[in-house]
């Protein structure tokens, strides 16, 4: 076991009755569960996003904790949260890192995987 690991599960969701689709705004939320896979106790500082919609649009979010939390998670411990983003396009991608600080002063980055926001339609590629 790593000493510094974090698992981070992602799960989207198309929010349609948030959603204009005819004025380009595609809303989704997020629920992400963070689990503490290492042998030191770490405390999320920040987040830093990388949101891309279907035409390569690039938006860059950085904060403070998630939603309005930083967590200090044991070995072991989990924390689940949910948000969400808007899109121009029906589909794109995020992925990022949470910023930790370990209790023993190790600072480190643990990488979000990429997923995918999709509003479930039926798309004929050519």
């Amino acid at each position: 076991m790593a000493k510094y690991q974090f698992r981070i599960e992602v799960n989207p969701q198309f929010l349609p009755e948030q959603s204009a689709p005819a004025q380009g705004v595609y809303s989704f939320s997020y629920t992400i569960t963070i689990t503490n896979a290492g042998e030191v106790p770490a405390q999320l500082i920040s987040r830093h996003w990388l949101i891309t919609d279907a035409t390569g649009q690039l938006e860059e979010v950085k904060g403070l904790g998630v939603v309005g939390h930083q967590p200090l998670l044991k070995p072991g411990e989990s924390f689940q949260y949910s948000s969400g983003c808007r899109l121009r396009t029906p589909t794109g991608s995020m992925h990022g890192t949470y910023f930790f600080v370990a209790e023993d002063g190790e600072r480190f980055e643990a990488e979000i995987p990429a997923f995918v926001l999709d509003d479930g339609t039926q798309r004929i590629l050519h």
